[in-house]
C-alpha cells in the first residue's frame, strides 16, 4: 500500500471528502449504456421497454445487468445479485456508463458489499436519484468519483429534463449557470423559486434525497458537507418528518458546516393525517425556513432538483456557485473528460 492509499483509506474512514476527484468520461453517440435496478425491482416488460427507449432516444445502446427482472419482496434482487450487477457494469470497459432503471428502496444495503477499488479503477458515468443518493454518497466517499444526481430512465423526460442530462452526461465542459424552467405562467408558477437566506457561497456539490442522507448519519458513508454546496430534496414526507431529519441534521453539524444549501422540491409534502396529538401543523416551507433560515449561509429553496418533472442532473463532487439572491447555482468546473 502506499502512502497516498494509506492517507486517502485514512481521510475516507474518518468521515472526510476524498482527497482527489476523479472524472469520468463524457459521453458519445452509440455507447453502451449499463442498466441495473440496485434499489426496488423492476419486473413490468413495459416499464423495461420503456427504459430501454429511454437509452435509445439519446442515441445510445442498453445492456441489461443480468439480475434486473429478478425479484426479491420488494428488491430488485438478493444484496450479493444487486452488487454483482454493479460490479459486472463498472468492470465491463465496454460499458461506458451505468444508469439505474427506478429508485424505490434497497440501495444502502449494498454499501458494505461493494468493491470501492473496483469501481476506482473503472471510472465511468454513475447517474440515478431519490433512493440511488445512498450509492451516490458512498461511492463518492470512498473513491472520489464524481457522479450524478438526475433521472432514473423511466423518469418523465420533460425537454427541460433532456436538454440537462444532455449538457451534463455529453459535453466535457462546466454546466454553468442553472436555474429553474422559463414559466408560462409568471402569476403562477410552476416551480416556486424562493430566497430564503440571501447570499452567494462557493463549495463542492453534494448532496440527495433528504430520507436517505439522515439514514446514513453514524455510517462510514455519512455526508462531509464542510465547505459544501449541499442539496436536499425528499417525496411524500409530512413536515413534521422533514423537520426531524432536517434536524438530526442540524444536531449532528452538517447543516452548519455547509457554504450554502439548496432545498430541492419537495413534491407531495403536506399533511396528510389527522392526529390528535398535533392539534395544528407546519407547512414544509414554514420548517424550511425555520430550520434552515436560521443558519448563516446562503439558503435556496425550489430549484428543479429530485422528484419533478422538470429535472436537473447535478454532478457530485464538483466546485459551484450558489447565488441564493438571483436562484442560480453556477457550476464553474466540468465534471467529465473528453471521450475522445
Amino acid at each position: 500500500m502506499t502512502r497516498r492509499q494509506l492517507v486517502f483509506g485514512l481521510a475516507a474512514a474518518a468521515g472526510a471528502a476524498p482527497e482527489k476527484i476523479i472524472k469520468p468520461r463524457a459521453l458519445r453517440e452509440g455507447d453502451l449504456v449499463g442498466l441495473v435496478t440496485p434499489s426496488t425491482y423492476v419486473s413490468d416488460p413495459d416499464r423495461l421497454a420503456l427504459a430501454e427507449r429511454t437509452v435509445r432516444y439519446f442515441g445510445l445502446r442498453p445492456r441489461f445487468g443480468r439480475n434486473v427482472r429478478k425479484r426479491a419482496g420488494y428488491l430488485g434482487g438478493s444484496i450479493a445479485e444487486r452488487a454483482a450487477d454493479l460490479h459486472d457494469m463498472f468492470s465491463d470497459p465496454e460499458i461506458k456508463a451505468v444508469f439505474c432503471v427506478r429508485g424505490g428502496y434497497g440501495s444502502g444495503q449494498l454499501l458494505d458489499s461493494l468493491d470501492y477499488d473496483l469501481i476506482r479503477r473503472n471510472p465511468k458515468i454513475f447517474l440515478g436519484y431519490s433512493d440511488i443518493t445512498a450509492l451516490h454518497l458512498a461511492i463518492h466517499k470512498k473513491t472520489g468519483l464524481v457522479t450524478f444526481h438526475g433521472p432514473v430512465t423511466v423518469s418523465s423526460f420533460s425537454e427541460y429534463t433532456q436538454e440537462h442530462f444532455r449538457r451534463a452526461l455529453f459535453e466535457p465542459k462546466p454546466l454553468g449557470r442553472l436555474t429553474n424552467p422559463p414559466e408560462k405562467n409568471q402569476l403562477r408558477p410552476g416551480h416556486m423559486l424562493r430566497t430564503v437566506r440571501g447570499g452567494k457561497a462557493r463549495g463542492r456539490l453534494i448532496g440527495g434525497n433528504l430520507s436517505l442522507v439522515a439514514s446514513l448519519m453514524g455510517t462510514p458513508y455519512e455526508i462531509d458537507t464542510r465547505g459544501a454546496i449541499l442539496f436536499l430534496e425528499d417525496v411524500g414526507e409530512q413536515p413534521y418528518s422533514v423537520d426531524r431529519m432536517l434536524t438530526q441534521l442540524r444536531l449532528a453539524g452538517k447543516l452548519q458546516s455547509a457554504a450554502g444549501i439548496i432545498w430541492g422540491e419537495c413534491s407531495d409534502c403536506r399533511p396528510r393525517e389527522f392526529q390528535p396529538s398535533f392539534e395544528s401543523t407546519f407547512s414544509t416551507g414554514e420548517v424550511v425556513d425555520q430550520i434552515l433560515g436560521g443558519l448563516k449561509t446562503p439558503v435556496l429553496a425550489g430549484l428543479t432538483i429530485g422528484h419533478t418533472a422538470d429535472q436537473l442532473t447535478l454532478p457530485q463532487g464538483v466546485e459551484a456557485t450558489l447565488d441564493a439572491d438571483n436562484g442560480e447555482l453556477i457550476v464553474g468546473e466540468q465534471a467529465t473528460i473528453s471521450a475522445a
